[in-house]
């Protein structure tokens, strides 16, 4: 490994990478989260049927599944960043990040639910 302007730089090369999708995925949401409050507005007073109601249309059904895509991603490499930060011992920081993806795996199948449902 050699210092200065001829420097080798190994290593995982995913940080650039996860800080633009992090953002993007933040441009999603944000997005997501106006649409919704529009719609809410637009329904209001809310009730069940009217909650119902903004959420029965499919292009509101694949708007929000894209957005519980976006937020699981999003999730995933903030939690995933603070056990490679803070765990040190490789066995743990292995099972809290696979536990991190089995939680956010089920989150998202238990929102599809959710939202197939209506």
């Amino acid at each position: 490994m050699s210092i200065g302007a001829r420097r080798l730089v190994v290593g995982a090369h995913y940080g650039l990478r996860d800080w633009l999708v992090q953002r993007a995925t933040a441009v999603v949401l944000t997005v997501y989260l106006i649409v919704l409050a529009v719609c809410v507005r637009s329904a209001w007073p809310i009730d069940y049927d009217a909650w119902a109601g903004i959420f029965g249309p499919l292009g509101m059904k694949i708007a929000s599944l894209i957005a519980f895509v976006a937020l699981a991603y999003h999730a995933w490499i903030g939690m995933r960043d603070i056990w490679m930060d803070y765990v040190r011992p490789t066995g743990i920081r292995m099972a809290l990040q696979l536990g991190t993806i089995v939680w956010l795996a089920a989150c998202l199948v238990w929102a599809v639910q959710i939202l197939w449902r209506v």
